[in-house]
Order: structure tokens, then C-alpha cells, then sequence
């Protein structure tokens, strides 16, 4: 399924066939569906969490990154083991934004965060200037952050630039059918 695909993308799968190649000036982040593996067990605080992943260790700069995925003041002091998913999911994003990606690959990225948390992944990823694969069941973020659908199914690959409004109604005047989110 998508999960596959996107591991095999990221390298943490070998294809049953072919080869996966990046272009040499790709910065790559993926955003795993299942994120336990970075969290279970870790009783870290939140700020020192993200900074294992920083060249930068100072806290107001790591502070910064988790200010924009909306954690404040004595939230970043929290074990991330309590963390609910949303929020580690928004811990993710901190973590991505700190390798400043020009593609990001995100599987199902607003499984499990709330309406407000929502609405600030899909405003930064409507305004994020690389590449964005993604799979979600989200209409919004479709219509706020796809600019070219890639829909793969039994029936083969479809493949059309323009809004998912415009790729759904291609769809039904030409390959028929119902299409699910």
C-alpha cells in the first residue's frame, strides 16, 4: 500500500523490483504514519528531544521550531513519552523543519492532530516551496496543498497536474467510478 511505497521512497525498504534514485541536491524528511518508534520508551523533555536532531543545541532556537507546531512555554518541557498522538505528531514536524527538506514525504500527516493543528500543517504546507508527497484522507489539505494528483489503483496509475477538484471531475468523465478519500 501507500505506507510501502513511501518506505520504499525513504530507503527503509528494497523495491521487489527497479530502483529508487533522488536527485543529488534532494533533502529528503518523511513523516512515518506510525511514529512510536522515535517516542516509545523516551522520557526525554520535548526540547531535548528535538535537539538530538539539531546542529544547532541552543534553546531558543530549538524553542522556535516547536513554537510553529504550536507548543509553548512549559510544553517543551514535557517527557515525550506522555505526548498524545497529535502532538508528537506536530513534535515530527518540528523535527522535519529542522533538516530545511526541499521534499517532504508524509504519510497520512493530519491523522490524529485537532482542528487547529490542522489548519497550521495545511497553511505551512500550502505555502512550503519544494516537493510534497503525501497520502492522506484529509479533502482539506488535498485542495490546499495538491497541485498534481498521482491516484494509484488496481486499475493502474492516473496521473493529472491541477486542484484534486479538477482531477476528481477528469476522473469521472473519463475513467468513471466513485472516488473515496
Amino acid at each position: 500500500g501507500k505506507t510501502t511505497l513511501f518506505k520504499i521512497l525513504t530507503g527503509e525498504l528494497e523495491p521487489d523490483e527497479g530502483s529508487v534514485k533522488w536527485g543529488v541536491s534532494t533533502i529528503r524528511s518523511y513523516l512515518p504514519k506510525d511514529n512510536s518508534e522515535y517516542f516509545d520508551g523516551n522520557e526525554m523533555e520535548l526540547v531535548d528531544w528535538l535537539r538530538q536532531y539539531s546542529a544547532k543545541k541552543d534553546d531558543v532556537y530549538l524553542r522556535g521550531f516547536l513554537g510553529r507546531m504550536l507548543f509553548s512555554n512549559e510544553d517543551v518541557f514535557k517527557p515525550v513519552n506522555v505526548l498524545s498522538g497529535g502532538e508528537k505528531v506536530r513534535c515530527m514536524f518540528s523535527r522535519m523543519m529542522l533538516f530545511k527538506s526541499n521534499v517532504l514525504i508524509l504519510d497520512r500527516p493530519t491523522n490524529h492532530l485537532d482542528l487547529e493543528s490542522i489548519t497550521a500543517v495545511n497553511n505551512g504546507l500550502s505555502e512550503f516551496k519544494g516537493n510534497l508527497l503525501f497520502a492522506t484522507h484529509d479533502l482539506e489539505i488535498l485542495e490546499t496543498a495538491a497541485n498534481r494528483i498521482i491516484e494509484i489503483t488496481e486499475d493502474g496509475c492516473f496521473d493529472r497536474s491541477g486542484t484534486y477538484e479538477e482531477y476528481a471531475e477528469w476522473r469521472r468523465e473519463n475513467v468513471g467510478g466513485t472516488l473515496t478519500i
